[in-house]
């Protein structure tokens, strides 16, 4: 729908797209890695029919953004969503991150604070932090990242078939929760995004969150599927909410990670309950 440009690479500016719908108050989607704003499709609907305007951005690398091979860090991803903020003019705003997203969320409050905004929503929570230690056992660390980037390397196509069936449990779920035809379609999201982007981006899976946590002063929502195989509930649902425990916590029972696809209706619901009454 429309650009803005946040930076440059040698020379060649760095274009986020964005869609920015409807015209009540606004609501900011961030999606989840490798995916684009085209995975929000299932709360696009139900958030205009509910008289929000819905402000949908693909980060930098992946959708219908710029590719460039700089910038796949929080700093440089929270500052993109300032200046898209900001050139919108955004106020009383909700940020919604998922997944990956979450961190570009907490980030963005980290640094630049709440004065924009009125409430924010996590969802699968990266927070307050994915790195593996004695309380996160389930967390991921450099050896495990590495991992996960060489089999990006080794053949890109075939890791991301693989990470779709724990995304969404297909073993659980396809041909009830999730058609075929939804994998397919977003399989062939995840595979258009930049192959620098989607390799780069794991390293972010180590950064620690609990100072960005700290000024957290807006009514937040954290909701997060017990069935998550990527992001645990209690590594990560459980501990984002210990660290803002006057978050409103919502468990999405069986809910896989993309749990915003397979359980929309109930995401749906809870996620209007709240920028409805956040208190």
């Amino acid at each position: 729908m429309a650009t803005i440009t946040v930076g440059d690479e040698n020379a060649s500016p760095i274009e986020l797209y964005y869609e920015d719908h409807g015209s009540g108050r606004p609501v900011v989607l961030l999606a989840g890695w490798p995916f684009d704003a085209r995975s929000w499709e299932p709360q696009l609907h139900p958030l205009l029919e509910a008289g929000y305007r819905v402000v949908a951005v693909d980060r930098r690398g992946f959708g219908r953004s710029s590719f460039p091979t700089v910038g796949y860090d929080f700093d440089t991803l929270s500052a993109d969503v300032d200046i898209l903020i900001r050139h919108l003019d955004l106020n009383d705003a909700t940020l919604v991150g998922f997944s990956l997203g979450t961190g570009e969320v907490a980030r963005y409050i980290g640094r630049f604070g709440t004065e924009r905004l009125a409430s924010a929503v996590l969802l699968e929570s990266l927070t307050p932090t994915f790195k593996q230690s004695d309380d996160n056992p389930k967390g991921v660390d450099e050896a495990g990242v590495k991992g996960v980037q060489q089999a990006i390397l080794d053949d890109r196509f075939a890791w991301l078939t693989g990470m779709m069936g724990n995304f969404l449990n297909l073993d659980d779920y396809q041909g009830t929760l999730v058609s075929e035809d939804t994998v397919r379609s977003m399989w062939s999201a995840g595979a258009e995004a930049s192959p620098y982007a989607t390799w780069a981006c794991p390293q972010t899976w180590l950064e620690d969150f609990h100072a960005d946590l700290e000024r957290f002063d807006v009514p937040t929502l954290i909701m997060h599927g017990t069935a998550d195989r990527i992001l645990s509930i209690d590594g990560q649902g459980a501990r984002a909410h210990e660290a803002l425990p006057a978050a409103r916590y919502i468990e999405v029972e069986g809910g896989p990670h993309i749990n915003p696809v397979t359980h929309s209706a109930e995401v749906n619901r809870e996620l209007l309950r709240f920028l409805a009454d956040p208190s």
